[in-house]
């Protein structure tokens, strides 16, 4: 017994992810994407801006590509303290927090600059820190663009040309529901397990933005992007509620200020690499088509006019999205 407990100590201090050492606090930062990815980019400028407002009192020590495990994990992590920080998909934090489910429905947003003022606005907010109640605070959205279908044999021109496929989607219920309302086969699978399986013919293609597609090579593989933009799920910087609560309301301050930069320049460089990324995969031989969207947006209606009597608050809040201005 005594031998378990060492184990469990040693694990736990090598996890716990802040410390004060000589007046220096450390948040430890998880995430699952490649260190050049603008989100992980973004996260750097962060830590940078962070360190240069505490005089470096408080830093943040960053770990990429699923080091410290997949986004589930980190957030469960969170949830006991034994992380402090972490990025994860709007659809994988459903799981935690089900309000934010509604970014999974199809076709929320009119534009960008719709989809912008949602996010940084009244609702946006409200649902960041709905989390809190599952030791989850959100502190803000990283532009995750629009996500759209990319196969290995076809390119995807209506939604029946999914039926039959296995697509990869996330850990995300609303995800599952709306790969089935097109007729697809949905498959769960963890981001850095797909390009194996995407290899193998576990799965037949995936669903994500085109600068995840780029630098996940992910287009090696896949030769037909098919930009239908069913869904913009974005990226959430989430805190454990047990290390907020830790902070003092000038570390929170330091934290908050960087974290208001990082966005801004998250989005900048989401932008550029959009387009860096067309231009890539369309030179790696990547065949690209843009189908009519209203097509896909009919067959996913059901989604919605289901929910008006299945979760009738959810309804609303999806009606108070659209209506935003």
């Amino acid at each position: 017994m005594r031998f378990k407990l060492l184990i469990i100590l040693c694990i736990s201090t090598t996890l716990f992810s802040c410390k004060k050492e000589n007046k220096v606090k450390s948040i430890k930062l998880a995430h699952s994407l490649g260190v050049s990815h603008p989100v992980h980019e973004a996260m750097v400028f962060m830590a940078e801006k962070v360190a240069e407002n505490s005089n470096g009192k408080l830093l943040i020590d960053i770990y990429p590509s699923s080091q410290l495990g997949s986004e589930r994990q980190c957030l469960e992590l969170l949830q006991i303290g034994s992380l402090g920080m972490t990025k994860v998909s709007a659809a994988v934090m459903e799981n935690f927090s089900p309000e934010l489910k509604v970014f999974g429905y199809p076709y929320l947003f009119r534009n960008n600059k719709h989809r912008f003022e949602v996010y940084d606005g009244e609702i946006g907010q409200k649902l960041l820190v709905n989390g809190e109640k599952y030791w989850l605070r959100g502190l803000t959205y990283f532009d995750a663009g629009n996500r759209s279908f990319y196969t290995k044999t076809k390119a995807i021109e209506q939604p029946k040309d999914l039926e039959g496929l296995k697509i990869r989607v996330m850990q995300s219920p609303t995800a599952i529901e709306l790969v089935k309302s097109f007729g697809g086969a949905p498959t769960p699978i963890s981001w850095g397990e797909l390009y194996t399986a995407l290899q193998q013919g576990v799965v037949d293609g995936a669903e994500n933005n085109l600068p995840s597609f780029y630098s996940s090579k992910h287009y090696e593989i896949c030769k037909y992007f098919s930009i239908d933009e069913h869904t913009s799920i974005p990226d959430i910087l989430v805190i454990s509620t047990i290390i907020w609560k830790d902070l003092s309301d000038e570390e929170r301050k330091w934290l908050m200020d960087a974290v208001k930069e990082a966005t801004v320049f998250q989005r900048e460089l989401w932008a550029k690499a959009e387009t860096e990324a067309m231009i890539k995969i369309e030179k790696a031989g990547v065949k690209v088509n843009t189908p009519d969207k209203s097509v896909f947006e009919k067959k996913s209606e059901s989604m919605i006019h289901e929910l008006k009597s299945q979760n009738p608050d959810l309804y609303e809040l999806v009606n108070q999205i659209k209506s935003v201005n």
